[in-house]
């Protein structure tokens, strides 16, 4: 079903708007510059997301995306499941944004295309629509296009420091802290452990140093993204330890900040070989800012 979730209070677009038109699994930092043009026509700002996209997994969950885009300014998002869109004529697709929501202007990438087979392009927009259509070089970063694409690539290699510069900001879960085997609570090193939602994309499986806000209060913390070969258990999760936080987090959400990698996963040789290890990257998250 065609949705449209309003984040700002709004429940129509009567006396027009400005839409982002693009994929949108997220928002790197290519689709920030079309924020900043949409913002520039003093209207409330749509933007389209597509869910279940040809291209495997997305970037955010779309709780993730709401909270994006809720946090650059968009009044609305128009949800787009791929699988009932796929088909639409280029004409189709132009003909319903312009009727459901009477858009003064739309602001899209130069790479922008949409409907069947992929065959409309800004230019198709304009022509089906007679709405004005202002197309926005796409970003570069060391001279590589910023994408959703080159994003996930830097998340496959572990290179979260570089994902996190496409992205303009850090890569991040939002999920609810769920009761494990409280293993990291025996060794001193009690953790937050959150599931890794299904159809968001996977990192690479390692140690990473992260961030979050727990009531307020901001923490650093060391979390092992994959399985727990020490103790034989092969689910893949999230496991947090917090450095300096004391408090049951069951049942909360957290936003959970990915700072950088640091290590890969080993198997230790027990369960205090664990521990010294834990107390060396413990060590190494206190002394980087």
């Amino acid at each position: 079903m065609l949705n449209t979730l309003w984040l700002n209070g709004q429940s129509n677009t009567k006396n027009g708007c400005v839409m982002l038109l693009g994929g949108f699994d997220g928002l790197h930092a290519g689709h920030k510059t079309l924020v900043g043009r949409a913002k520039q026509y003093a209207l409330p700002i749509g933007a389209m997301t597509i869910l279940g996209g040809k291209n495997g997994d997305s970037l955010f969950t779309v709780e993730e995306r709401l909270e994006m885009f809720s946090s650059v300014g968009v009044a609305f998002v128009f949800e787009l499941p791929f699988s009932e869109i796929k088909d639409y004529s280029p004409e189709t697709f132009a003909n319903l944004l312009e009727e459901r929501f009477s858009p003064k202007a739309f602001v899209c990438g130069d790479d922008f295309r949409f409907g069947k087979m992929a065959a409309g392009t800004p230019e198709t927009l304009k022509c089906a629509t007679q709405v004005p259509v202002e197309i926005v070089e796409l970003l570069q970063k060391d001279g590589e296009k910023i994408s959703s694409t080159t994003v996930k690539a830097r998340l496959e290699q572990g290179d979260i420091e570089k994902a996190n510069e496409l992205l303009g900001e850090r890569f991040f879960l939002i999920g609810e802290v769920v009761k494990d085997r409280q293993i990291g609570k025996k060794l001193g090193f009690p953790t937050a452990n959150i599931v890794y939602p299904s159809g968001k994309f996977p990192l690479k499986n390692g140690v990473y140093e992260t961030r979050a806000t727990i009531d307020g209060k901001r923490y650093k913390g060391i979390t092992n993204y994959g399985a727990r070969p020490t103790f034989g258990d092969e689910t893949v999760l999230t496991e947090t330890h917090f450095d300096g936080f004391a408090g049951d987090l069951y049942g909360k959400k957290i936003k959970l900040e990915f700072v950088r990698f640091m290590r890969d996963i080993t198997k230790f040789d027990g369960a205090e070989a664990l521990k010294t290890q834990l107390q060396k990257d413990l060590k190494e998250i206190r002394n980087n800012d």
